[in-house]
């Protein structure tokens, strides 16, 4: 009986300690609002392409939209919503993923500020501009800091170029994801001064939507290759556009 009881409570232990120790992953996402006034795309319903307002916006809480598709998927907690972050980001939102320690942070920006939302995103991949959010007793560290960053929205490069500090800080590994219209062509000199690894990116037109996030993040959380990452995102765009895998897999490439 001792034998049990002793090997019992040292599982016990052993499997807590473990959990405590687990380290935590953090991935931040970048969204710039879907703007039809202040942004060069194709004109999209009002209440969906209305810059300004979170509310009903494409990219954040629309159907697809990162904050709902998040919300509604039954791999994530929503924890927390702030709108006081300061202009001009309109919302800032929190998740944990329910079977691991990683957690993910997203930014919704005013779609006026589109260029802001890119700077930030490149600054981010370079390993600058730690954000650290108070969460329990602990403090969970995106921007810079996170392991993966995203941005989801308009190609604003087709249309001007950023300045900022994107030369890589430190030699920390960090992905990139960026589900934006022909993002390979576009980001791929910046990307190069970041030195972050592009996991998954785009070589035409496409709908920058949640789904494909979603679906890509899954794989990075279980440490999937590259390469696996990326046939999880070409499925997940597959099967929302119906647009033939074998086009989707040319769509979202990984790697330079």
């Amino acid at each position: 009986m001792n034998r049990i009881l002793f090997f019992t409570l040292y599982l016990f232990y052993a499997t807590g300690f473990s959990q405590q120790i687990k380290p935590v992953k953090t991935i931040h996402v970048f969204v710039a609002l879907c703007d039809n006034i202040n942004q060069g795309i194709v004109p999209v319903p009002s209440k969906l392409g209305n810059g300004q307002d979170i509310k009903g916006n494409l990219y954040w809480s629309a159907l697809y939209g990162v904050k709902t598709h998040f919300k509604n998927s039954k791999d994530w907690t929503f924890i927390s919503s702030e709108k006081n972050t300061g202009h001009p980001i309109l919302e800032r939102i929190l998740f944990k993923h329910k079977r691991s320690n990683t957690y993910l942070l997203a930014d919704a920006y005013d779609g006026k500020y589109i260029k802001q939302t890119i700077k930030d995103f490149l600054e981010a991949s370079a390993g600058r501009n730690p954000v650290n959010i108070a969460h329990k007793n602990s403090t969970l560290s995106f921007g810079g800091a996170s392991q993966l960053q995203a941005y989801i929205g308009h190609n604003g490069l087709m249309e001007f170029n950023v300045q900022g500090n994107f030369s890589s800080l430190n030699n920390d590994k960090r992905d990139a994801i960026i589900l934006a219209c022909i993002s390979k062509d576009y980001f791929k000199s910046y990307l190069e001064q970041t030195k972050v690894n592009p996991l998954v990116w785009s070589t035409g037109l496409m709908a920058p939507e949640a789904y494909t996030l979603k679906w890509a993040i899954d794989g990075w959380i279980l440490n999937e290759t590259d390469a696996q990452i990326r046939e999880r995102a070409a499925k997940a765009y597959n099967q929302y556009q119906k647009c033939g895998l074998k086009g989707a897999r040319g769509l979202l490439v990984t790697g330079y």
